[in-house]
């Protein structure tokens, strides 16, 4: 089973971005999934979360109103909707997801690679 995160790049404060992970490999089910985010020289953040279903969200003060987390259970990927940006959003940001794999054949958390996103003028 592995991640694989998607979509990072450079772009203008006020820009947007969308962000995606694809999960692939001997899944047998995929629970909660997030994105993290880590910039240089600060430790690993909690970014945003969302449920099994898509119905629980959740967000990070510093993204309210202005990020959005959804996913695609039939492609097994999960996105993150970046609007508003500003230069301190710049980060390494990570997705995250609870899979049971059958190689594994019990629940784990597995990380993407990461994908830099620069957010400058």
């Amino acid at each position: 089973v592995q991640l694989q995160a998607s979509g990072g790049g450079l772009v203008q404060p006020g820009g947007s971005l969308r962000l995606s992970c694809a999960a692939s490999g001997s899944i047998v089910s995929i629970n909660n999934m997030a994105w993290y985010r880590q910039a240089p020289g600060k430790p690993r953040e909690l970014v945003a979360t969302i449920s099994s279903g898509g119905s629980s969200r959740n967000f990070a003060d510093s993204v309210k109103g202005r990020f959005s987390i959804s996913r695609d259970n039939g492609k097994n990927e999960v996105y993150l909707q970046m609007n508003s940006l500003k230069p301190e959003d710049t980060a390494v940001y990570y997705c995250n997801a609870d899979i049971y794999g059958l190689g594994a054949g019990r629940w784990y958390a597995y990380w993407g690679q990461g994908t830099l996103v620069t957010v400058s003028s």
